[in-house]
């Protein structure tokens, strides 16, 4: 018997044979998970939007990123009073002395004007930090509701855009 007649022996048993129908539904499987794993990633993609929609666009999402403006905004004002209260107290210190030079001041009114311009420095610091963080979250997609301008009831005032001017002094 030749190889060529083993060959042919073999095949023909196996189309013949109980493999027949198993390799066909084997191929046919593996086609099918493969086109449904690919429908499923697919469809993942939809359905992750669908969630982080839900999660970024719902009510209690978006009452909490206004409050967080509003917040941050009455915050902004606040560091802002307290600057210009703190210049004040400094200005103030500086016009009793008129041209004294600092070095013969009274050593607590030096202390106090070391101190409060630290303060003043502290807090303007914490303003800018603020307000770059304010200006981030307003330039960000999913804060854009606060861009449409819209007052919520009883508001009387809309967000500012940003608190872009920062305190450099």
């Amino acid at each position: 018997m030749s190889k060529k007649d083993g060959w042919t022996k073999t095949g023909d048993a196996i189309e013949k044979g109980p493999f027949r129908g198993g390799v066909k539904i084997i191929v046919i499987v593996a086609g099918l998970m493969f086109v449904g794993g690919i429908a499923s990633y697919t469809l993942g993609w939809f359905g992750d939007a669908a969630q982080l929609a839900k999660e970024e666009l719902s009510p209690r999402a978006l009452l909490k990123k206004y409050e967080w403006f509003k917040d941050a905004a009455a915050q902004l004002d606040k560091k802002k009073a307290d600057i210009g209260v703190y210049e004040y107290r400094l200005t103030d210190l500086k016009e009793q002395y008129g041209d004294t030079p600092r070095k013969d001041w009274d050593r607590t009114d030096k202390q106090s004007y070391t101190q409060w311009s630290g303060e003043v420095a502290g807090v303007t610091a914490s303003y800018n930090g603020l307000a770059a963080e304010y200006n981030a979250q307003m330039a960000k997609i999913n804060w854009a509701f606060t861009n449409v301008g819209d007052l919520p009831q009883g508001a009387s005032t809309v967000l500012p855009r940003e608190f872009r001017v920062y305190a450099s002094q």
